[in-house]
């Protein structure tokens, strides 16, 4: 059951880094947001991989051509998961534009079981199912008038972080070392490798926004700490169970970002959001059960 604590590390640490990303968004662009995720959190994550090696000693990893497959396949997903939730904020509210990208549980769920041998009993499916309920409350939309920018957007970012999800899994399970060593060699080598491809990127292409980020350390460093270690909740948690239950669970974020959204940037939520919020609670009784 180690599983229900890290995830819920993740979530509370995941609520706090999209806000501080919300604040960044106002002054730089999509990318250097996303960059901001990763840029000090690759040295972070090498002082936990050493902790964990001071901790409990285990053999070093033996990397094959499957386990760099997954690790670049979930590093350049995750990259565009975030950029499309950033331009999320741009279109609806904090909460709600980042309730959309927890589309992601359905489709873990989905393509898990579908593609990569996962399976759910009953309570789980009900869980993941009442999850998506809530995100479509969340979402504003109605079956009348649906906000096709908005949702698309948010199914596109949630679709990333779900196959990003995925492959992490697999990247740990390939792997073959003991908890926790697996999941933080796969955290610190995807994170290398985003802090890697956006800064040559934004060096090729848009320098000042490379500098606007040195601008604004102390933002910078408050969004790669949260990320960080809501990562390491999250490569832990999924190295333990299916990703559809984890992220389902992992839906509590929005309870977080809810109180963020109405007393951190004074937003108004709509009585939707409040059943949003009974479901996800629901969701998280039932994935826990099951």
């Amino acid at each position: 059951m180690l599983w229900i604590p890290f995830t819920l590390l993740a979530a509370f640490m995941q609520a706090w880094r999209n806000a501080f990303q919300k604040q960044l968004s106002k002054d730089v662009g999509v990318a250097g947001v996303t960059l901001a995720r990763f840029i000090w959190a690759s040295p972070l994550a090498a002082v936990y991989l050493w902790a964990l090696y001071q901790w409990q000693p285990v053999a070093m990893p033996s990397f094959s051509a499957g386990f760099a497959g997954f690790v670049v396949a979930a590093a350049l997903a995750q990259i565009l998961a975030t950029a499309l939730m950033v331009k999320l904020f741009k279109l609806r509210n904090y909460a709600i534009g980042a309730g959309l990208a927890k589309s992601e549980a359905v489709l873990a769920a989905v393509l898990g079981v579908v593609f990569f041998s996962e399976s759910l009993t009953a309570l789980g499916w009900l869980g993941v199912a009442l999850g998506g309920c809530a995100v479509f409350l969340l979402s504003g939309a109605s079956l009348r008038q649906l906000s096709l920018p908005v949702m698309l957007l948010g199914l596109g970012s949630g679709l990333a972080f779900a196959l990003t999800s995925l492959w992490v899994r697999q990247a740990s399970l390939v792997l073959g070392l003991p908890f926790p060593h697996g999941a933080a060699w796969v955290l610190l080598l995807v994170i290398l490798l985003q802090t890697a491809v956006l800064l040559l990127w934004l060096s090729m292409k848009h320098r000042p926004t490379l500098t606007a980020l040195w601008q604004r350390p102390k933002l910078t460093l408050l969004i790669s700490a949260c990320s960080c270690v809501g990562s390491v909740g999250w490569f832990t948690a999924m190295s333990l169970e299916s990703v559809a239950l984890v992220k389902t669970l992992g839906q509590v974020e929005v309870l977080f970002m809810l109180l963020i959204s109405a007393f951190v940037f004074k937003e108004k939520l709509q009585k939707a959001d409040h059943w949003g919020l009974a479901l996800i609670v629901l969701a998280a009784i039932a994935v826990m059960w099951a």
